[in-house]
């Protein structure tokens, strides 16, 4: 059980490096609205990802890739999801602000629940992670032990690994804030994260597993 967990750990920990629709969320967060706002966002991201692990270790996965009109039904459902939020994303990223240097696009912030509801919702709504984990599960299962606590141990460990990079990755962020709160500087990220939403929207929509 220690080296399937530690496999999958490298395994995992590899994947979370890769840039991709979970990093471009927690950047814009942390430029646009600040550690809390950002780290909020990552624990609904984590959330998500936990939920995946153990609803794949308790067979619900099986079903999406056993049912085509499931897995079919939440693709097109999240690619809804990801084109909404980057065309919300592009239309504050082109909009020009007030005069006011005070003035910002929304006088009251989304509250830190409201983060954590749009990271849960991001990968809830993604069957892929599912389908990451009905797939990786059977490799990483020693003889005798329970499916359901294995696989909620590898979602934790995959949890733990992405926290890890996102406080990487917000620190960073906080350090290089002056610069990245120019309103030049947030309406390119808002831009250029909302593109990347709509382009995994359309890749989702697209996919055929």
């Amino acid at each position: 059980m220690p080296h399937a967990l530690l496999s999958f750990a490298v395994v995992a920990g590899l994947l979370t490096l890769v840039p991709g629709l979970d990093t471009a969320l927690v950047l814009r967060a942390a430029i646009s609205r600040g550690r809390g706002y950002a780290f909020a966002t990552a624990i609904g991201i984590g959330t998500g990802t936990l939920v995946w692990g153990v609803a794949a270790a308790a067979g619900v996965s099986l079903l999406l890739t056993a049912s085509e009109l499931a897995y079919t039904s939440l693709r097109i459902a999240g690619a809804i999801y990801l084109a909404w939020m980057g065309i919300t994303m592009i239309r504050d990223g082109l909009r020009k602000r007030a005069t006011n240097p005070q003035a910002t696009l929304d006088d009251s912030p989304p509250s830190a629940f409201g983060a954590w509801a749009r990271g849960l919702g991001t990968n809830l709504l993604n069957p892929k992670v599912g389908v990451f984990y009905i797939a990786m599960l059977p490799q990483f299962l020693p003889d005798g032990v329970p499916p359901l606590l294995m696989g909620s141990l590898l979602a934790l460990i995959h949890n733990i690994e992405g926290m890890l990079w996102f406080t990487a990755l917000i620190t960073a962020a906080t350090l290089a804030k002056t610069w990245l709160s120019r309103d030049s500087v947030r309406r390119t990220m808002d831009t250029l994260t909302g593109t990347v939403l709509i382009a995994f929207g359309l890749k989702l929509a697209a996919d055929h597993r």
